[in-house]
């Protein structure tokens, strides 16, 4: 059968959803120079394709940039055509960054970040998921079974991961019912959230060609586990990491600390950017080992910002590998958009000068409303309608966006959460499965 190849200029949306257009391969030079064309109320197409309230009408015109920087090929060997897709920007026809492109909304936090401190960030993306297919053994959480009923699934993608110039770390039968966790090494940069968007990608590529259905809903059964994304931070000099102090706290750099204080301090206000779906707060209530409260673990899986461990030794080691882990996020975000909003927030705390946060070690759940309150915590939004309030209400942060950015994205988001509103929540799950 002929063939023509073909090139997928992809961008992760508002929805945290990879939608774009293909072109002929034959043509990258001049998609590269002219992009393709995209419409303004595209970014209101929902995760369910309904489409929201939109300032911009029928009116407008984009150009979608593809970028051959985060070009990716991998052919599967099966007989099916090599995938190929290509990240990409969305430019206003005059080839300014448009406001609403994840991708330039992450350059410009990291730029905020690179102005304050002279740093950059390093980041990974940790990835649950799960067969929606199912598997045939059960009671197989971190079992040696459960993952040789799916190695051949681990090779491919991880072969998958690889021909597309990641780094694959881990693959892990998790503790929930066909729950799977993916990891890649960290990449600096806008570098990390593409290789968020690669991975979920050639997840649920891989997934079909073993007649699977990979989702990655943040919970499908609340009587179950959900499946979270943790985004690990470090920051990187010229001279060396940035993350690390002996002298600090705990380990923490001026640095660190301060950014780490900012990102708590406005967490509950950019919890819709980065767990922004209804169902993302079945998952973020205690004792599930995700985040209900605004605080810095060390150590604890419970804590939405969290102290990682680390195994080395010697001092250059120890600072190479101590990071900071987000929990408080899901892949029903766009990974650059969720990765901007922490930046901000840290960089936030970076021009606040704020002090360090306070470290905590026990289980915020059993404190009164009035303890929490008197230091200095809070319960993060319970739900979508609560999160897109705090979101809108905090003009500090939407002051980091484009100035008609939180009107369009409460927007979005409102039209979402209608599209569920009349379903039970087994229902909402359903059809977030299949929308992830």
């Amino acid at each position: 059968m002929i063939r023509k190849p073909m090139i997928f200029a992809a961008t992760s949306d508002l929805s945290g959803k990879t939608r774009g257009k293909a072109f002929p391969a034959d043509e990258l030079n001049k998609r590269r120079e002219r992009g393709m064309g995209w419409v303004p109320t595209n970014v209101q197409i929902t995760c369910f394709d309904t489409i929201a309230d939109s300032p911009f009408g029928s009116f407008g015109d984009l150009a979608l940039i593809p970028d051959q920087s985060a070009d990716v090929t991998v052919d599967f060997e099966d007989g099916t055509p090599p995938e190929r897709f290509m990240l990409s920007d969305i430019r206003t026809l005059d080839g300014r960054p448009w406001g609403f492109c994840t991708r330039s909304i992450l350059r410009a936090a990291l730029l905020r970040l690179k102005e304050l401190s002279d740093a950059r960030l390093l980041a990974a993306f940790e990835h649950e998921f799960q067969f929606a297919g199912g598997s045939t053994l059960p009671y197989q959480g971190f079992g040696l079974q459960g993952h040789a009923e799916h190695a051949g699934f681990a090779e491919t993608l991880s072969a998958a991961l690889d021909e597309a110039g990641l780094r694959p770390d881990s693959f892990i039968c998790e503790y929930g019912p066909d729950q799977f966790e993916v990891t890649v090494a960290p990449e600096e940069g806008v570098k990390a959230a593409d290789a968020a968007v690669i991975t979920r990608e050639l997840t649920r590529m891989t997934a079909r060609r073993f007649e699977q259905k990979a989702t990655f809903t943040p919970i499908r059964d609340v009587a179950s586990v959900g499946n979270g994304v943790h985004i690990h931070m470090s920051f990187m000099g010229d001279h060396g990491p940035l993350t690390y102090d002996a002298a600090g706290a705990h380990g923490l750099s001026p640095l660190t600390a301060a950014f780490a204080a900012g990102v708590l301090k406005y967490m509950d206000s950019i919890l819709a950017l980065t767990a922004p779906s209804v169902i993302s707060y079945e998952r973020l209530t205690p004792h599930r080992w995700s985040a209900a409260y605004n605080n810095l673990g060390l150590q604890d899986r419970e804590a939405s910002l969290r102290i990682c461990p680390v195994t080395a030794k010697d001092p250059d080691a120890i600072a190479r590998q101590f990071n900071i882990e987000y929990r408080a996020a899901d892949a029903a975000a766009s990974p650059h958009l969720a990765l901007a909003a922490i930046v901000h927030a840290g960089c936030q705390g970076i021009e606040e000068s704020l002090a360090a946060p306070q470290v905590t070690e026990e289980d915020l759940s059993l404190l009164s409303a009035a303890e929490l309150e008197q230091r200095g915590f809070v319960r993060l939004p319970e739900t979508l309608e609560d999160a897109l309030q705090r979101f809108a209400a905090n003009k500090v942060v939407t002051g980091w966006f484009d100035p008609d950015f939180a009107a369009v994205y409460v927007a979005h988001k409102t039209a979402e959460a209608a599209f569920v509103q009349d379903m039970d929540t087994a229902q909402k799950c359903a059809a977030y499965e299949d929308a992830y």
